[in-house]
């Protein structure tokens, strides 16, 4: 009897894991290409999967705010000048708002001002997190280095903090609510020649 409660016990021990990455934020894609003044230009996707009680909570009107957030690593010393440059925050961050509006029966991701809408939670999901062409950086912070001496880290997450009261203190004590893709390295690639398409 006790071996077959240990056996239960050593499975439920491995399908744990499993089951809380079900829903969660599988990176698909962190590109960084080094631009001609010195800059990195991130293209990134994401592939989201929202446990039931975050479904829920967005069919009823609450906002899910995603930060995704991007980390110099190296050159050292650079990386080092902005992390205390933003008070160790990550060196880069840009917020993606996604609603549900049911009035129109159509999902909403949004990036400041900018909006696009959705007729699927999966259309919205694949949105959220895909950028092209963010950059990171001041001009000329990587003059003179090549791809293989820069370095850096991007990640997806939802930022609770923004979540109305209530909400906030249902994420303190639930995994369902702490999303995020982990820390993902970049693939540093050089800049595309003038001209080139």
């Amino acid at each position: 009897m006790k071996s077959i409660n240990l056996l239960v016990l050593l499975v439920g021990l491995v399908l744990v894991p499993l089951i809380s990455r079900a829903e969660s934020i599988e990176v698909r894609r962190a590109e960084a290409e080094m631009t001609s003044d010195g800059q990195l230009s991130l293209s990134t996707r994401f592939g989201l999967r929202l446990p039931a009680t975050l479904s829920q909570a967005l069919a009823q009107g609450v906002v899910l705010n995603f930060r995704l957030e991007f980390e110099l690593t190296r050159p050292r010393l650079t990386a080092y000048r902005l992390k205390l440059g933003s008070w160790f925050d990550p060196t880069a961050s840009i917020d993606f708002k996604l609603s549900y509006h049911s009035l129109t029966n159509r999902y909403r991701v949004s990036i400041g001002s900018l909006a696009n809408h959705y007729a699927t939670l999966n259309e919205a999901l694949n949105a959220t997190g895909a950028i092209t062409g963010w950059r990171v950086l001041d001009s000329g912070t990587l003059d003179g280095l090549k791809p293989g001496d820069v370095a850096g880290r991007v990640r997806l997450m939802l930022d609770f903090g923004e979540l109305p009261k209530p909400f906030q203190f249902n994420a303190l004590g639930s995994s369902d609510w702490a999303l995020s893709s982990g820390w993902a390295d970049l693939t540093v690639l050089p800049a595309h020649p003038a001209g080139a398409g």
